[in-house]
């Protein structure tokens, strides 16, 4: 990509970014207004594939399962460790609230349980860093399965938004710090620098 596209899309996602955070409540409101039962069981099926066990355990099995793949395992393990990492310092630093945190939004019943409500915050999102780190790796080594994971990474994130566990802001800049670490240790496996 070019020096200028980069910069572009940089503009795009800062203006995004800012956008959101400026009507991150309405959005949020808005959205929840939308669910239904049948929306409810869809987004609580997506939240339980985009489980961390659940992304590591597949992501570690597409590439063992295949021999030529197989040297991409420890950098996407790495990835998945440097986007935790990353989501923590960040979460604990700036300690933002979650919307139902905050009372914008109600929470399901059946996610009332879950780790988010006793140590978690809400800026970024780490599911979606999760699955956004995996889309430079699955875009050079899966290519006919990148769409299906953008796919499935959008309905990740849109999911947060959906429940109310993030505010639009908290995905957007989860998915773009996601797939820059992607991207960066791909960049470093092609010099040989891993």
């Amino acid at each position: 990509m070019k020096k200028n596209q980069v910069v572009f899309i940089g503009i795009i996602i800062l203006f995004l970014t800012l956008f959101s955070f400026y009507f991150d409540s309405i959005i949020v409101n808005g959205i929840s207004s939308f669910r239904t039962a049948f929306l409810d069981d869809f987004f609580m099926g997506i939240t339980i594939l985009s489980s961390k066990l659940i992304i590591f355990l597949f992501l570690t099995a597409l590439f063992i399962s295949n021999y030529n793949k197989r040297k991409w395992v420890l950098p996407i393990w790495f990835t998945l460790f440097l986007s935790a990492v990353i989501s923590f310092l960040l979460k604990f630093s700036i300690q933002r609230p979650r919307p139902f945190q905050l009372g914008i939004v109600s929470l399901l019943p059946q996610l009332e349980k879950a780790s988010h409500l006793i140590w978690n915050f809400s800026f970024p999102s780490f599911r979606a860093m999760l699955v956004f780190c995996a889309i430079p790796f699955i875009s050079k080594k899966y290519p006919k399965f990148k769409y299906i994971w953008i796919t499935f990474a959008i309905l990740v994130a849109f999911s947060r938004v959906y429940f109310g566990l993030h505010f639009l802001s908290d995905v957007i800049v989860g998915a773009l710090i996601g797939y820059l670490i992607g991207a960066s240790v791909i960049k470093k496996e092609k010099e040989n620098k891993f």
